[in-house]
């Protein structure tokens, strides 16, 4: 009876963490550039049971067989896939079509600088001149950060990345990609950051101004997701009330004397 609790409550746990995982993907519908995750489930590794000082076995040890522990989570992983690309007209939103992140400079509460990378291209233009996002990161070029004057009144982005004021190019927006994805991780609300082992590929990606990538999300699957998620949670609470329910019938009806 004990194991069918205890492998009822870590179904429940699995449950509960994948909501965790698909109902922050559901608050990031609409979050722009956002990449959904996902989770896979595993069993714990099997286990041998043994009774110890069993009195018919003259208090020697017996193995009673494999046992399984219940299930985990296995792995979460994001979805790097292609977003919808909505039309925005806005001269400093700016979007990729193909595989790539736009690198932005990210700055600490201690000073200290380094590039966080982002698919999100909702870029808006400070009153110093300088191109951000939506936290105040400053986007990224080839030879350090966009600036424009604050007269300019053509300004166009090339799908190669040049910016070009008045019809003269000024700069080029920097585009990275990577080898392989295994080696980023997400980094605050929107952002991705490298870890060791990451090495860097030119992009093949294009730059769209006037459009914005939307979240991968697919919200109608996520909210089947969550009914699936909902009623596996439901009969790991079944499966504990009956165990309970059981066992309390062993204790206070089968074991009592009449």
């Amino acid at each position: 009876m004990l194991r069918s609790l205890y492998t009822a409550y870590t179904g429940m746990i699995n449950e509960q963490r994948r909501m965790d995982i698909m109902t922050n993907n559901l608050a990031n519908a609409t979050t722009a550039g956002y990449k959904m995750e996902s989770s896979s489930s595993q069993s714990f590794d099997k286990v041998l049971g043994i009774k110890i000082r069993d009195v018919s076995e003259a208090y020697n040890d017996h193995a009673i067989g494999k046992m399984s522990l219940g299930v985990k989570i296995g792995e979460v992983f994001t979805d790097y896939s292609q977003g919808a690309l909505r039309e925005t007209a806005g001269k400093y939103d700016l979007a990729l079509s193909g595989e790539g992140f736009f690198a932005v400079r990210y700055v600490d509460k201690n000073g200290n600088e380094s590039t966080k990378y982002t698919r999100d291209g909702n870029f808006r233009l400070t009153k110093d001149g300088h191109v951000t996002d939506v936290y105040g990161n400053q986007l990224r070029t080839e030879s350090g950060v966009l600036q424009v004057p604050l007269d300019s009144e053509d300004i166009s982005i090339g799908v190669d990345g040049t910016v070009s004021v008045n019809n003269q190019v000024i700069d080029k927006v920097k585009v990275v990609d990577f080898e392989n994805y295994d080696y980023i991780e997400k980094f605050g609300d929107n952002l991705y950051q490298t870890v060791a082992g990451a090495t860097e590929k030119e992009a093949e990606a294009q730059v769209l101004q006037g459009y914005i990538e939307q979240s991968n999300v697919n919200s109608v699957r996520e909210m089947v997701n969550l009914i699936t998620i909902t009623r596996a949670y439901e009969a790991g609470q079944k499966m504990i009330q009956s165990s309970d329910s059981i066992m309390d019938s062993a204790v206070n009806s089968v074991g009592r004397v009449s």
